[in-house]
């Protein structure tokens, strides 16, 4: 089958569904590399790492320590956002992704090989954190070079579904990393899991990381950046050469622009700032729930609520499987109905389940607790981050797309991902309670509603449009 997917111009050559399989492969094993990443790293560090890295101080404090090496890794991501995005906007979003790739295997790769604190002291956890912002660097731009390379080959009538196969990528991740984790929380002893059985997720990565290089090895450049007017043998014009051009074509003819002259006039005065501040907005939701679900809690159910480790790891890996349902069906309404009611429906609902997610959390039963893990992973994670996957997308014109996106993420990520976990699990020791959690759960969520009920419609837009949404 060689159907077109993105018009051919004198620019770019014509791109057929086996290119689309072959990027939608590539984002998929690239996301869920990045996700199995973090998840591996997240569920570590509410496990294990407070104990291998931080033995000398109490299990609450141990506890906070690991959330916090968490959180350093979205510091370097923010860096990567700026540093790959950048780049992606200019030269292509391929060569891109083919290095973040690289960065993000080799740095998880050599978590897996650290001395403890046993072994060398201060110097593990020191080590720690430098691999975690290497990781941080590359993955910086992963998710978001992957969102915009899927959504620029997807046909405008199927963008959501096509799109939410990078979320599949995120939960796919989340589900192997979870899964192992609940593999060896079950088979290992106490003493086994904390020796030398935490490594062998790290070094298994390895081999996810290898056959997603040589698939990168072989994608083609996004039609849309081939498209794009300012884009010349390759490489994206400087805005002070776009301004030259602008001027050249408006003295040529005066009368009646052509549409390049247009074309770059968009990119020189287009709005900035509005869609940013919306799509930071929307991103709240999905990253602050994120971390209190997928993160905090897991540690909060064996630290304080003392449960055995196996009831968060095995809840995330149920949750994530039924999520392999609900991200495209998702995906399909959002085609069908549109971005902004699906936000503001899953994010007030998300906010009225805060509450008795908790309840049943801290009631203590296995099975209300995996009840209230699942139901909050698909409805306040999964469920927007399928959403967000084209949304974003969406929002941004072509000639900052990926630099916006990519800092969109991440500073929602630092902002909500990484500070969140820590301040949970500062307010859950002072106070001894679990409000903070629900109270946290409901403002990520109000924030994502207003950002979206503010927000303008973007379903089906043009993406080779250099102006921003809003």
């Amino acid at each position: 089958m060689t159907e077109s997917i993105a018009p051919p111009t004198a620019k770019t050559e014509t791109r057929t569904t086996k290119d689309l399989a072959k990027v939608a492969v590539s984002g998929w094993l690239g996301t869920a590399m990045e996700f199995m990443d973090f998840q591996l790293y997240s569920l570590a560090a509410a496990i294990v790492f407070n104990k291998i890295f931080f033995p000398d101080v109490s299990p609450v404090i141990g506890l906070i320590a690991a959330m916090a090496t968490y959180g350093v890794g979205y510091v370097a991501r923010l860096v990567g956002a700026v540093y790959f995005g950048r780049m992606g906007d200019r030269i292509g979003r391929k060569k891109v992704l083919f290095i973040t790739i690289a960065l993000m295997g080799a740095s998880t790769t050599l978590i897996g090989v650290l001395p403890t604190y046993a072994m060398v002291g201060i110097w593990a956890p020191i080590l720690l954190v430098a691999l975690r912002l290497i990781q941080g660097f590359g993955a910086g731009a992963e998710i978001a070079g992957a969102t915009v390379m899927l959504a620029e080959y997807a046909p405008a009538r199927r963008r959501g579904l096509i799109s939410s196969l990078v979320c599949l990528g995120t939960n796919s991740g989340t589900l192997a990393a979870s899964a192992l984790w609940a593999i060896l929380v079950a088979v290992l002893s106490e003493d086994q899991l904390l020796t030398w059985g935490w490594r062998l997720p790290f070094l298994a990565s390895f081999l996810l990381m290898i056959f997603a290089v040589w698939i990168r090895r072989s994608l083609k450049e996004s039609p849309v950046f081939e498209q794009r007017e300012d884009v010349v043998d390759g490489v994206a014009i400087t805005k002070r050469d776009l301004a030259a051009e602008a001027n050249t074509n408006e003295a040529d003819q005066p009368k009646h622009k052509t549409q390049s002259t247009s074309t770059i006039e968009a990119a020189l005065h287009q709005r900035k700032g509005k869609s940013f501040l919306i799509a930071l907005g929307l991103r709240f939701g999905q990253a602050g729930n994120s971390g209190l679900i997928q993160t905090f809690l897991i540690g909060y159910l064996a630290t304080v609520l003392l449960m055995n480790k196996s009831v968060g790891t095995t809840a995330i890996m149920i949750g994530s499987i039924i999520g392999f349902a609900t991200i495209p069906l998702i995906g399909i309404l959002g085609d069908r109905f549109g971005r902004r009611p699906l936000y503001m429906i899953l994010s007030a609902t998300t906010a009225v389940f805060a509450i008795p997610m908790m309840l049943m959390v801290t009631s203590g039963n296995p099975t209300l607790v995996t009840i209230a893990v699942v139901a909050g992973l698909n409805l306040g994670v999964l469920s927007l981050f399928s959403m967000e996957s084209v949304t974003m997308a969406e929002f941004f014109g072509a000639r900052t797309r990926f630099t916006q996106l990519a800092l969109a993420k991440e500073i929602g990520g630092i902002l909500a991902t990484a500070i969140g976990p820590i301040l949970a699990a500062t307010l859950t020791a002072v106070t001894g309670h679990w409000w903070p959690l629900a109270a946290m759960l409901v403002g990520y969520s109000l924030i994502t509603l207003v950002s979206a009920a503010v927000g303008p419609e973007v379903r089906g837009r043009d993406l080779v449009r250099l102006e921003d949404a809003a």
